[in-house]
């Protein structure tokens, strides 16, 4: 199994509560319809950074999903609401 965790903030003035809107319609209508993910969860901390953890069964459907992702339409407005310089991605193996 692969985790892989965004972390980043939110642009300047961005609204956190029309952001979360997009986010739940990220999961629904995007998210779990890639083949391999398992789980999917949304957090914030006090000091404003945001986490997306996703679960993938492999890596290579991990990939997948990251080409789809950069020609959707419903993942475009989630990024309009993160400050793109504030953006990490990693990704950690279990040992299985």
């Amino acid at each position: 199994m692969v985790i892989e965790i965004m972390r980043f903030r939110l642009a300047p003035g961005a609204d956190a509560a029309s952001f979360v809107l997009a986010d739940r319609r990220v999961q629904v209508d995007f998210a779990y319809g890639q083949e391999g993910l398992l789980r999917r969860t949304t957090a914030r901390s006090e000091g404003g950074e945001w986490i997306v953890m996703d679960l993938w069964r492999s890596e290579q459907e991990a990939d997948a999903c990251a080409d789809h992702r950069e020609d959707d339409h419903i993942t475009a407005q989630f990024m309009s609401f993160i400050e793109a310089t504030t953006v990490r991605t990693e990704r950690y193996a279990t040992p299985d």
